[in-house]
């Protein structure tokens, strides 16, 4: 228990840390991996992390980076349906943007955009940007819950401003990168 407490207190400690001194940097980064966390499954330790900073601060500033990222992934994969000629691959990132888009990102990831890597790719970028923004602008949530396109309701409203153009953000820069790449 106290080893645990001290372990959680640490990372906790050194997330906020980084994101205090260098608000922009530390979204930057933490927003161009955070997909690579969920294809090794390592994103749900990050939950406790989001639990601690929200008892300790009254907010979290790394859930809403997860929500951009969501919608990131759906992005670059929405593209792929213009940019395809295969009518499956076609069927399936429509159907993988719209659950990347409610906040389950493993059927864009691992049925469309990891298999073709540049939507992937371009994806972590839109995401990176987008959290250097927000971090930037100090945008956090009262709580986490779902990701994507719905996760605007876990921000603060006063944050809002910011997280939105973010969302423009994650919407646009995968979608245009994927489609040039593409053709």
């Amino acid at each position: 228990g106290p080893l645990t407490f001290y372990l959680g207190n640490a990372i906790t400690g050194t997330f906020v840390g980084l994101f205090d001194e260098f608000a922009a940097l530390g979204g930057l980064i933490y927003g161009g991996v955070y997909a690579l966390l969920v294809v090794t499954g390592m994103h749900h330790t990050f939950l406790a992390v989001d639990l601690q900073l929200i008892a300790s601060t009254g907010g979290t500033f790394l859930w809403p980076i997860l929500a951009l990222s969501n919608i990131s992934q759906g992005s670059a994969a929405l593209a792929m349906m213009f940019v395809s000629r295969e009518e499956k691959v076609k069927g399936m990132s429509l159907t993988s943007a719209v659950s990347a888009f409610l906040g389950i990102t493993e059927p864009a990831m691992f049925g469309v955009n990891l298999r073709y890597r540049y939507p992937f790719i371009a994806a972590l970028l839109g995401s990176a940007l987008a959290a250097a923004l927000i971090s930037f602008h100090d945008d956090k949530a009262s709580s986490i819950g779902v990701g994507g396109l719905p996760g605007f309701l876990s921000i603060f409203p006063q944050n809002w401003g910011a997280f939105f153009v973010g969302m423009g953000i994650v919407l646009l820069v995968p979608f245009l990168l994927t489609l040039v790449i593409g053709k």
